[in-house]
């Protein structure tokens, strides 16, 4: 004897309302590794720069690098950050678009506090030179 069967109150799995999420345990390990991943690329860029100006010789003075080509680079790591959180946004990632936009506005800040004080230090040092200028 076959007995009826009432259809489903609300079928998300076919039609205009079906959606596609991301697995929640994978958009967190993503979302994780990304930001790990940026941020030791940061540690290396301003490792770099910061590596620049340090000598095992106390004879020599050293001047650091300038940070405009830094600088870039991190900008480069926050363009990454912003496509990633765009493609996470369309998958239906929603911890990796959070971490990626909030990765992005730490590098956005990051980026122009470094150019800000790199072009006063450029205003400074053509304005007066200096010793730590490059004259």
């Amino acid at each position: 004897m076959d007995l009826p069967m009432a259809p489903p109150a609300v079928d998300t799995t076919t039609g205009r309302e079906q959606r596609a999420h991301a697995d929640r345990g994978a958009d967190i390990g993503a979302g994780c590794g990304l930001v790990l991943l940026e941020l030791i690329s940061l540690v290396v860029i301003f490792g770099l720069w910061f590596l620049s100006g340090v000598t095992l010789d106390p004879g020599t003075a050293v001047e650091t690098d300038s940070l405009w080509g830094y600088l870039a680079a991190a900008g480069g790591v926050g363009v990454l950050a912003v496509v990633s959180a765009a493609i996470a946004a369309r998958v239906g990632a929603t911890v990796t678009v959070v971490s990626q936009g909030v990765m992005a506005a730490l590098i956005c800040l990051l980026v122009f506090g470094g150019a800000t004080v790199q072009s006063h230090e450029d205003a400074t040092c053509r304005a007066t030179p200096a010793a730590g200028c490059d004259g």
